[in-house]
């Protein structure tokens, strides 16, 4: 079963990015807005983690803050199918690595 919230530790963790990073991108991607409790706790959400991979495959392009925050406004959907294209080409890319091994 799914979680409804991660903690910043776990987004953190499922991403690769910091936390430090995480919070500043909060700042920088008027998106990512996780919520947060009484405390100032900060829970993030699979659609705030997919948005952050979108992030991630934006700066991988060579985007600065600015040009990833305007793509991801005018063109989500595209980006998201973008995304998910290139993490299944590296999770193919991998598996292939994992059996040229035995050959």
């Amino acid at each position: 079963m799914e979680k409804l919230y991660y903690t910043i530790a776990e987004t953190a963790e499922e991403t690769g990015i910091s936390k430090s990073n995480l919070r500043f991108w909060e700042k920088e991607f008027s998106k990512l807005r996780p919520h947060r409790n009484e405390r100032g706790t900060r829970f993030y959400t699979e659609e705030d983690i997919q948005l952050i991979k979108e992030i991630i495959f934006l700066k991988k392009q060579n985007l600065k803050n600015p040009g990833a925050n305007a793509k991801l406004r005018d063109k989500k959907d595209e980006i998201t199918r973008k995304q998910q294209i290139a993490e299944k080409l590296t999770s193919i890319k991998e598996n292939l690595r994992e059996i040229a091994k035995f050959l």
